[in-house]
């Protein structure tokens, strides 16, 4: 059982894209919680977004987990 957060927007049931972005998102440690005002940020929903992040963080050598948290992979958090 996983506290995915109450801002999760559960896949349709038959997307497995969706589903395995989900479950990557997940093992990575990230949420879908915030405090109410401005959502948990970006969270990708497709596998090939999932597949652009994971490759810039090896490429980077940075955690997946804040890979996965850029809206835009290639570009530096906060840039």
């Amino acid at each position: 059982m996983t506290d995915a957060g109450s801002n999760l927007a559960v896949p349709r049931r038959g997307d497995r894209d969706a589903w395995d972005a989900l479950a990557t998102v997940l093992r990575s440690g990230l949420t879908f919680h915030s405090c109410g005002c401005s959502g948990p940020g970006y969270r990708p929903r497709t596998r090939a977004e999932v597949r652009d992040r994971l490759a810039v963080a090896r490429r980077q050598d940075i955690p997946v987990r804040d890979a996965l948290a850029r809206p835009d992979p290639w570009r530096a958090p906060g840039r």
